[in-house]
């Protein structure tokens, strides 16, 4: 049996913890106040005894010792009291008593005197005379009724016990109900977010602790969500990305072999450099998905339009240009470059004459854009949206832009239509915060 299965359910464990835990505090509040119950109620029997003693005495005839005859006495006694008048030897001379009392024999010394004889309880007090002490008057209760009355006072308490404890075991069941569901909930929305659920809701329990963790799981099942569908829309789109110049590698080949005279030479330089360009999206495109970094390089704008510039859409005219100083932007390299080669991909398939790229400064960020010749395009406001059929074999745009406006968000930029016909696709990103120019001190340091 594994360690889970030897685990016990928290509500049963809240509920034998708690009420545990009172058991014990009753026990330990209890059993003092117990023994100080049975010395309260000793003592009182006690001290109405000697009272009673003190009376007896008083009325007692001071020559008893020497003429034993029966006494009167006092009234309003305890009828269950037995009372005696014994010699200072403790022999009794009159009332009720056993034949021989050591508590009387103790009580020559003048003073009071109590012990248990016989069962019951006695308390002696001497009988004053003109001789000294002579005889002693003794008085007994049964034992019984001081210990029925301690009984019915632990019983009594038993029953207070029983109900706090009770009523203990009540409200750890009503807590551990009320702890432990929560957790329960917790449990069983985590499994089902463990096997794909991500419609995890948050249900408020009243105890913060297992609310704030419903919160996090929700939050952490709508990102897991998010993320998916996003993982999910970027395979779409990588394929999609890798689709298009496989194809055309694939129908170069083939067309160079069913074509008698072809030039295999050239046909085979087409493929090695479309080959290399498909090595390169997918060097970008994983680059792109390993890459988890919130920080990114500073990008070489000029360097990346260099790169353009030495591979034009085939069979059309390409002009690359940059206007005046270029701010300085930080954004993925592999991303910039795939969006502008959506975009110059979209303008040989769809547009015509020359294609332009255009970088400049439009203040606070950098824009860069492509534009060529052609019609332009009749659906602006569904022009980036994602069609998983029908793109780009009949005149549509494919879900290229789709991904391309999702690489630029992702980098903190836009990519707009900024002009339907012609057509001009404009790339938006942020310049980079400027850095914090050298105190004249750090100056004049640098220099030596």
């Amino acid at each position: 049996m594994d360690a889970v299965a030897r685990t016990a359910p928290l509500r049963r464990r809240l509920l034998v913890t708690i009420a545990g835990i009172t058991a014990v505090a009753v026990a330990l509040l209890i059993i003092p106040l117990a023994v100080a119950v049975q010395r309260l109620y000793r003592n009182e029997a006690v001290t109405r005894l000697e009272r009673d003693a003190t009376r007896v005495a008083a009325t007692a005839p001071d020559d008893e010792a020497r003429r034993p005859r029966p006494i009167r006495l006092p009234e309003g006694l305890n009828e269950r009291l037995r009372v005696g008048i014994y010699g200072i030897d403790g022999n009794l001379l009159t009332g009720e008593g056993p034949p021989h009392s050591g508590a009387a024999r103790q009580a020559r010394d003048g003073r009071l005197h109590q012990r248990d004889e016989h069962g019951r309880l006695v308390v002696t007090a001497p009988i004053p005379s003109d001789e000294g002490v002579t005889s002693v008057a003794r008085v007994g209760m049964p034992e019984r009724v001081v210990a029925r009355r301690i009984e019915r006072a632990w019983w009594v308490m038993a029953a207070f016990a029983l109900l706090i404890i009770g009523l203990a075991a009540f409200v750890a069941r009503y807590q551990s109900r009320r702890l432990a569901r929560p957790l329960e909930r917790l449990t069983a929305a985590a499994q089902a977010l463990g096997d794909g659920d991500f419609t995890v809701r948050a249900r408020s329990s009243g105890v913060l602790e297992a609310d704030e963790a419903g919160r996090a799981l929700e939050v952490t099942a709508r990102r897991l969500g998010s993320m998916l569908d996003r993982e999910r829309a970027f395979s779409a789109d990588v394929s999609h990305q890798l689709r298009t110049p496989l194809t055309g590698l694939l129908l170069g080949l083939e067309s160079a072999l069913e074509r008698p005279g072809a030039d295999l030479a050239a046909a085979v330089r087409t493929a090695v450099r479309r080959g290399e360009h498909l090595r390169d999206i997918i060097d970008d495109l994983l680059s792109l998905a390993r890459d988890a970094a919130p920080n990114r390089e500073r990008l070489d704008v000029p360097g990346l339009l260099e790169e353009l510039r030495l591979r034009p859409p085939a069979g059309r005219p390409l002009e690359v240009a940059a206007r005046g100083p270029l701010p300085e932007v930080h954004a993925s390299a592999s991303a910039v470059r795939q969006i502008l080669g959506v975009l110059l991909d979209n303008a040989q398939a769809h547009g015509a004459g020359r294609v332009t790229v255009e970088a400049s400064d439009i203040g606070g960020g950098l824009a860069i854009d492509v534009s060529d010749e052609g019609p332009g395009v009749t659906e602006a406001e569904d022009i980036f949206a994602r069609r998983h059929s029908g793109g780009m074999g009949d005149g549509g745009h494919g879900i290229g832009l789709a991904l391309a406006r999702g690489l630029a968000e992702a980098e903190g930029g836009r990519l707009v239509l900024r002009r339907p016909s012609p057509p001009i696709f404009t790339l938006l990103l942020p310049a980079s915060e400027p850095m914090p120019e050298p105190a004249p001190e750090d100056a004049a340091d640098g220099g030596g």
